[in-house]
């Protein structure tokens, strides 16, 4: 099968059924272009992307800086492995430093391994730094996270279909409520050996939960007060989402250790990365942990290409405006709806809540219905629709976007 014959939406479907493994039910919906806010399908029909990759793209559908960035490192040379150095990655090792504001700078490819990368220093941290004894360092998490499916981080999950059969499980986390600094003050009390808190700055995967103001502020602090690292998931809520550069900005909170991906390459290409100072990165030292892939000299480009943009778009302040803009549309429909129990969310990372039990089936009609009328989104846990278009939508079409959620809405009351 040549990869320019053209297929059906059928077609294409059929072949992932019978050829790939069953690990993701997608929307009935298959993409083959995309641009700015818009996607389409091979029918040709035109979308408006209102999931963005999970928030990877950031920065729109094949933004064409950044495409341009990719082709010309890609004809230049790909791929080194850090046997050698290449001359892109030290450049990017500098700008993206001195641009969220650390020491150092760790590259991977994906999210989970950048996740990965954050348990490993700060495990090593512990017992070289802290003093705490080999094997008996203990990570914090929080009740209901998603940092990704590798075994380690399955073995701190609450979802059952991501953690069931796939045991034995990895310990040395503790797990706590999201959003109660009580409970993270008494378990930094009372338990020994606490190396690092693992959180989300919003909690993504589980429904777009916003904690309580001044949640991440007190937490940190709390962390510094015990000698323990604060370690900031920032891969769905960093790169402008919540209409700050990182959503732990919007308390004025400085991580530890920063974990980034998705739109750190604007969803063009695997890029992730994990920043600290110089007193929590310097316990990594030669063949202790690394990557084939990671700080790859197209990588290195497609990322300083693409946050270049989120400065020179502006993006985090229209990602603020134009959120507070949709969540103003949304709750005025809300109130006379029978469907829709409450909207929540930061910047352009946002939610509804459906009224229709975790295990029933209305959000996701909802979102076949809202891709029947021209919009893409997908349920998370059941009952819940999340809405994260690319930040660089503009009101009339956040509006138009808003006329078709409702109308959609509508026939579901």
């Amino acid at each position: 099968m040549s990869i320019t014959e053209q297929l059906t939406s059928q077609d294409a479907i059929q072949l992932e059924n019978d050829y790939g493994a069953h690990n993701y039910h997608p929307l009935p919906v298959v993409l083959s272009k995309g641009e700015g806010v818009y996607v389409w399908d091979v029918e040709g029909k035109r979308y408006y992307d209102f999931l963005s990759a999970y928030s990877a793209v950031n920065q729109g559908h094949c933004h064409p800086r950044i495409v341009d960035a990719l082709i010309a490192q890609s004809r230049k040379i790909t791929l080194t492995s850090r046997a050698f150095y290449n001359d892109m990655l030290g450049r990017f090792e500098k700008y993206v430093t001195e641009y969220f504001g650390y020491d150092k700078v760790l590259p991977m490819n994906t999210g989970a391994e950048a996740v990965e990368t954050a348990i490993k220093i700060c495990r090593k941290w512990a017992y070289e730094k802290k003093g705490v004894a080999e094997e008996e360092a203990k990570i914090i998490v929080c009740e209901n996270n998603f940092h990704g499916r590798t075994t380690t981080i399955i073995s701190f999950s609450n979802d059952e279909g991501a953690r069931k059969n796939f045991g034995p499980y990895t310990p040395g986390f503790l797990k706590i409520p999201y959003d109660d600094t009580e409970a993270l003050e008494e378990v930094l009390k009372t338990e020994k050996n606490i190396a690092g808190f693992l959180v989300e700055p919003i909690q993504g995967e589980a429904g777009v939960y916003v904690p309580s103001e001044g949640y991440l502020k007190k937490a940190a602090a709390l962390c510094k007060a015990h000698n323990v690292l604060f370690i900031a998931d920032e891969i769905q809520t960093g790169i402008a989402r919540t209409g700050k550069l990182l959503a732990v900005q919007h308390e004025g909170v400085r991580p530890d250790m920063l974990v980034l991906g998705k739109a750190i390459s604007g969803g063009t290409y695997p890029v992730s990365a994990v920043l600290a100072d110089d007193t929590v990165m310097e316990v990594i030292r030669p063949g202790q942990h690394g990557s084939t892939f990671g700080g790859n000299p197209v990588a290195a480009a497609v990322a300083m290409e693409s946050l270049e943009v989120v400065k020179d778009e502006k993006l985090a302040e229209n990602a603020a405006a134009l959120g507070e803009l949709f969540r103003k549309e949304l709750n005025t429909y809300i109130t006379k709806s029978e469907v829709v129990k409450l909207v929540r969310g930061k910047g352009l990372l946002n939610a509804i809540v459906i009224n229709d039990s975790e295990d029933g089936d209305t959000a996701w009609n909802i979102c076949v219905a809202l891709k029947e009328n021209g919009l893409l989104a997908k349920p998370t846990h059941g009952n819940i629709i999340r809405f994260a278009p690319p930040l660089v939508i503009n009101e009339e079409q956040l509006r138009d976007c808003v006329r078709i959620i409702t109308e959609t809405l509508k026939e579901f009351e």
